[in-house]
């Protein structure tokens, strides 16, 4: 009697197609999952890209974020970086990303350890005036600095969000008394647009004064307009120093 061999070569492709499952019973192990050390090691090379990326546009905008530029930035073949982000405009996604996390998280530690809802205001607004100015090449990259279309929508989402988060802070103060009654989402749009323009702005001063001296008077500014008296908004003003935060 002829034994038969079974065409192993030819027909391992067609088992291969129908899962790693029985690939795994074909080479008898388990299949493949990611160990713990495996994600860590991921994340954290994920991590360290979007740092290069972000350290190359605070120093020449987002038109400076190229994968190859990032690589080397973070020591990485330019492959590397592809595992990660399809292309430069996913990568710069990433980055506005990382830095809108970033600012939600400190504008809301800067209203967390205010004693009030009026000194949270205050304390917001001066947050954000500082970080700004302490990053404005980046700050400049991440809001306003002209880039592909195609990201629009999530520097919108970004814009949104620092918007939200004054709102949440304006509406606070008039519920607490210490502010008029008033457009609550108008009015946070319109603090986000005087610290914006008054920061990286076209017309924001570039020197003549300290960043101290401009926070305070955008913070100052801020408050008047949103019906603060005087007297109140200046000893805000005075309290809440760009140190606090």
């Amino acid at each position: 009697m002829q034994i038969r061999k079974l065409p192993v070569l030819n027909t391992l492709p067609r088992i291969v197609n129908r899962g790693s499952v029985i690939i795994a019973f074909l080479l008898d192990r388990m299949p493949y999952r990611r160990t713990e050390n495996v994600e860590r090691r991921l994340a954290a090379r994920h991590a360290a890209i979007i740092a290069a990326a972000r350290e190359v546009a605070s120093e020449g905008g987002m038109a400076a974020v190229q994968i190859a530029a990032v690589a080397r930035r973070a020591g990485i073949a330019a492959g590397t970086v592809y595992r990660y982000f399809a292309g430069k405009t996913d990568l710069i996604a990433a980055v506005i990303a990382e830095i809108a996390e970033r600012e939600i998280g400190a504008l809301r530690r800067a209203a967390a350890h205010a004693p009030g809802p009026l000194s949270a205001l205050a304390s917001v607004v001066t947050s954000f005036a500082a970080r700004v100015l302490r990053q404005r090449r980046l700050a400049f990259a991440a809001i306003a600095e002209p880039v592909d279309a195609a990201l629009d929508p999530i520097r919108l989402k970004f814009r949104k969000l620092l918007a939200d988060e004054f709102a949440t802070r304006i509406a606070a103060a008039i519920g607490s008394g210490h502010l008029p009654e008033q457009d609550v989402t108008l009015a946070a749009a319109g603090v986000l647009g005087l610290l914006v323009e008054g920061t990286i702005g076209p017309l924001a001063p570039q020197s003549g004064g300290s960043e101290r001296d401009v926070v305070q008077a955008l913070t100052l500014t801020a408050l008047r307009a949103l019906g603060l008296a005087d007297p109140r908004a200046r000893g805000l003003v005075v309290q809440t120093t760009v140190a606090d935060v």
